[in-house]
């Protein structure tokens, strides 16, 4: 199949959420978190069109008013607890197939749960995946974790064990942060994907490049996260 040589920014909010009840929809500064992630992909030059996908109509109503340019209603099944981003892009994916629609050759993929976001970091990733897309699968944003996961435990048998390994010896873990090699977790930030990715129901494949960013991490998973964001839009942060 032919891709149109195009970027579309694809925004997924379903409404149920366990953490806070309507999460994507809570307000920064007057505007809904969905809302923060349409206007944003709307400043971006090399995104030809900004798509909206939830299994709420009051939540495609409110996306409209923020002038993104496509909205599309989910299936309730697509929607629950357990759905993972692949099944919801594959879905879309074959939705424009059947209706002999154009596809974009690759997707941007903005979680409404990380409002805070700067042009000059997507021109950054932007150009470092075009320049090196055909050594990599999709592009995924990063934060080096402030302690490594190489020091974390988990509990067998009510004993303290290595994370990574079955190992008791927790004297190996009391070592300085320095002796362990960095860690770091996707921050839904900025993730760029191949649509021919999608097409073989996989999002970001075996060779994903990282982004990594610094400074203020704004995604929301609950309350307590919601409150740093809220109080460092408004310097307050400390």
């Amino acid at each position: 199949m032919k891709l149109s040589n195009q970027t579309w920014a694809f925004i997924p909010a379903r409404s149920g959420s366990k953490s806070i009840k309507n999460k994507n929809l809570l307000k920064l500064n007057g505007i809904h978190l969905i809302g923060h992630s349409i206007l944003f992909a709307k400043k971006l030059k090399k995104i030809s069109k900004v798509v909206f996908s939830s299994d709420s109509k009051k939540y495609l109503k409110i996306a409209k008013k923020y002038n993104c340019d496509e909205t599309t209603l989910r299936k309730k099944s697509l929607a629950k607890d357990n759905t993972e981003d692949i099944e919801v892009f594959y879905d879309y994916v074959m939705q424009l197939i059947i209706k002999k629609k154009v596809l974009p050759k690759y997707f941007l993929h903005l979680r409404p749960t990380t409002p805070i976001r700067t042009v000059s970091n997507f021109k950054k990733e932007y150009k470092l995946f075009l320049k090196n897309e055909k050594k990599y699968s999709s592009l995924r944003s990063v934060f080096e974790l402030s302690e490594t996961s190489y020091k974390s435990m988990r509990v067998i048998n009510n004993k303290l064990c290595s994370l990574l390994k079955r190992d008791f010896d927790m004297d190996k873990l009391n070592k300085p942060r320095q002796n362990f090699p960095a860690t770091y977790v996707a921050n839904g930030e900025l993730d760029l994907i191949k649509t021919e990715n999608i097409l073989k129901k996989k999002l970001n494949g075996k060779k994903v490049l990282p982004f990594i960013t610094s400074g203020f991490n704004s995604d929301i998973d609950n309350m307590n996260d919601f409150k740093k964001v809220f109080f460092y839009l408004n310097k307050d942060y400390k």
